[in-house]
């Protein structure tokens, strides 16, 4: 079956919306702070704090403060987050430690429609400077947007189709900031404007630029430069400076990123509710910090990508306001992706091209006492190809869809959760008669996975909840299909065709307290994984790359999250806070011993002072070593960075202007990220100054 739900079919349903459309409650007015205790991403609606897994809301000056050019980076102070750090122009998300095909990337609820999950080097192609939010789920809630979302989610909400109409004729919101580890200038602006009779206008653009990273040392590890400088004595590659990589420090080369983006979007509404289109084009260049040869045999290449994605949305609602059905969402997208990789003479090795589909079609139940909740389909679709000389994947097709519910009970200080999701996947293979070493075929899988919670309210301020569920994931095409080399990871990827379907059960305790003085959170869960997919080096070099071979094993992951808010003093118009928080993660694979690239343990603890006009923070973040490591994979150092913010507001807290002046990383000390496939060959930025301007008038 080539498709589940043909395109026609879901424009006919947003044109049928058209006549009755709806403000959408996920977001305040134009000129009001967003209430971060709402998470909007779900089928239902709740207070975060009613949440029975992880979760995490960036908004307002949260969000600007943590704003870089990549979404992995934007959201690395994350509780229970961490980046992939493939070099500043692609870092995703990781949670909990898992990532790739485990973490789904939303915007405004749907897929990011790229292929950033196929391959650390791949960057997404989501813009955080034009988030207007951006929530994170981890755990069993996240399972209403596809079993690839097993990790987590991570939802950018904009505004690129209107959810109200502006207050006034012209609503513009603009940014600008300047980063100087990379030397970083970036520009956003947006503008919404009310064309009378409930319809608005939107447009947007972005622009943002750097150089080569700056680092607080070497480039290599130590053991890589030792092995460098040794290679470096004896007989060896005359085309290859071995000494000359051993004494790479202070710049990451070839790391230099500039993207743009521009959207429109147009969109009616009235009380009854709301209907919208949006058309969008992301564009991005970026280099992939090389991996320095140490030993003869070792390819050494500096590819640039050069990514696009022209890309359609549309959504609708209609608020019924019936008995039984309050309310009907459509959301759908299509995606035309594609990126290059080039090679440092300018000719492109290879090609990436996908076209992806997705809708979502949900139903939201009126409230009968204290029972709500909401049901929906879900359908993806995806064509991909790779093309050139060193395509690792054959051309593929993905379809899948989905059905699901949620369901919530209040009884009094108690609240009863529960989800369903019913899920068949095909990938399908189909290589050309000149690509024999590719699988050829179809796999079809069919998932079910289900969850049940509970929270009490045992004491004024205090909630105690329970999540238990079991999950199941279908492999994905890169999982069960590649084989060779990939250059943008300068690695030789060799998929699994027989991969058998994933499942993970699952225990979360969520601690939640809050008080006159204080704000306490703490997320403690345990997963049990049959079928665990992995990506571990065998120790074979193939056409002169490191050999990754995709395996499944049992395996056993436990973690924890806790954040803690306490005020110190409120003299005059200050407050002043302490806040803390750490998170770890445990991962170990039957017969294989510890998993690779789990981030180790993090504490990270700050205080501010707060008032209408100013906010003045410090902070220490400490990441401790890992010496927990697969085979074949080095441990990594840990690092303790200090940094500091000033936030200004000339006009005061509810006024358009902003200014936000950050020290990142103060004492320019050597980090480097364990869940990074770079870490070795690519550190963090070193010290860096960061302006941040915003207006919104």
């Amino acid at each position: 079956m080539r498709t589940f739900i043909s395109v026609s079919s879901v424009l006919a349903l947003v044109a049928v919306a058209a006549p009755a459309a709806a403000q959408d409650a996920q977001d305040n007015a134009y000129h009001t702070h967003d209430d971060q205790d709402i998470v909007v991403t779900g089928a239902v609606q709740v207070s975060r704090k009613d949440v029975l897994s992880g979760v995490a809301v960036l908004s307002g000056e949260e969000l600007t403060g943590s704003l870089r050019t990549s979404i992995g980076e934007t959201l690395a102070r994350t509780p229970g987050v961490t980046a992939t750090s493939f070099g500043p122009g692609a870092s995703r998300p990781v949670l909990r430690g898992l990532q790739g095909e485990r973490v789904r990337l939303l915007t405004n609820g749907i897929g990011s429609i790229d292929v950033s999950n196929t391959s650390a080097d791949h960057a997404p192609a989501v813009n955080p400077l034009l988030a207007h939010k951006i929530e994170v789920l981890r755990g069993p809630q996240s399972l209403q947007y596809g079993s690839a979302a097993i990790g987590g989610v991570v939802n950018v909400i904009d505004h690129r189709i209107p959810v109200e109409v502006p207050d006034e004729p012209l609503h513009l919101a603009a940014l600008a900031s300047y980063g100087s580890a990379a030397d970083e200038r970036s520009l956003a602006g947006s503008a919404d404007v009310g064309l009378g009779g409930g319809w608005v206008l939107h447009a947007d653009g972005s622009y943002a630029r750097t150089g080569d990273l700056r680092i607080g040392g070497y480039t290599l590890t130590p053991a890589l430069r030792a092995e460098a400088l040794a290679t470096s004595l004896l007989p060896h590659d005359p085309e290859i400076d071995f000494a000359g990589n051993a004494a790479v420090k202070d710049r990451l080369p070839n790391s230099a990123v500039r993207t743009w983006s521009a959207g429109t979007g147009l969109a009616y509404i009235n009380d009854g509710g709301s209907i919208g289109v949006a058309y969008s084009h992301f564009d991005s260049r970026y280099g992939v910090p090389p991996r320095l040869a140490t030993q003869d045999g070792q390819e050494q290449e500096e590819p640039v990508l050069h990514l696009k994605q022209d890309r359609l949305d549309a959504r609708a609602e209609i608020i019924t306001g019936g008995d039984w059905l309050d309310k009907i969402a459509l959301r759908y997208a299509y995606g035309d992706y594609t990126h290059a990789e080039i090679d440092p003479s300018g000719v492109i090795g290879t090609r990436f091209l996908s076209t992806g589909q997705e809708g979502r079609l949900e139903l939201t139940q009126a409230a009968k006492g204290g029972w709500k909740g909401g049901s929906g389909v879900q359908f993806v679709l995806r064509d991909f190809n790779v093309i050139g000389d060193e395509a690792y994947l054959p051309r593929n097709a993905t379809s899948q869809v989905g059905f699901f519910t949620v369901q919530q009970l209040e009884l009094g200080q108690f609240r009863l959760e529960a989800g369903l999701r019913y899920e068949q996947t095909r990938q399908t293979a189909k290589p050309v008669a000149a690509q024999p070493q590719f699988f050829s075929g179809q796999r079809s899988f069919d998932a079910l996975s289900a969850s049940v919670g509970g929270a009490l309210d045992v004491a004024p301020g205090w909630k105690i909840g329970i999540n238990l569920s079991q999950a199941e994931r279908a492999p994905s095409a890169e999982e069960l299909f590649a084989n060779g080399p990939h250059h943008g990871t300068e690695s030789y990827e060799v998929g699994n065709p027989l991969l058998r379907m994933e499942r993970a059960k699952s225990a979360e305790l969520v601690v939640r307290g809050s008080g006159d003085a204080f704000d306490l959170e703490l997320s403690a869960y345990h997963s049990w994984f049959d079928n665990f997919i992995y990506e571990a080096r065998s120790g074979a070099i193939v056409d002169g790359l490191p050999e990754y071979r995709i395996s499944q094993a049992n395996a056993r992951l436990y973690g924890f999250e806790a954040q803690l808010d306490v005020t110190l003093a409120r003299p005059g118009i200050w407050t002043i806070k302490a806040d803390a928080l750490a998170d770890y993660v445990h991962a170990t694979i039957t017969g294989a011993g510890p998993a690779p690239r789990i981030p180790p343990l993090r504490v990270l603890g700050g205080v501010s002072a707060k008032s209408p006009n100013w906010d003045l923070r410090a902070e220490v973040e400490r990441v401790t070593g890992q010496d927990r490591v697969a085979a074949f994979e080095t441990a990594t150092p840990g690092y303790t960075m200090v940094n500091a913010q000033v936030a200004f507001r000339p006009w005061g807290k509810e006024r358009p202007l902003s200014f936000v002046v950050s020290a990142n990383n103060l004492f320019d000390v050597t980090a480097r990220r364990h869940a990074s496939f770079l870490k070795d060959y690519a550190p963090l930025a070193g010290r860096d100054i960061r302006i941040t301007a915003r207006l919104e008038i």
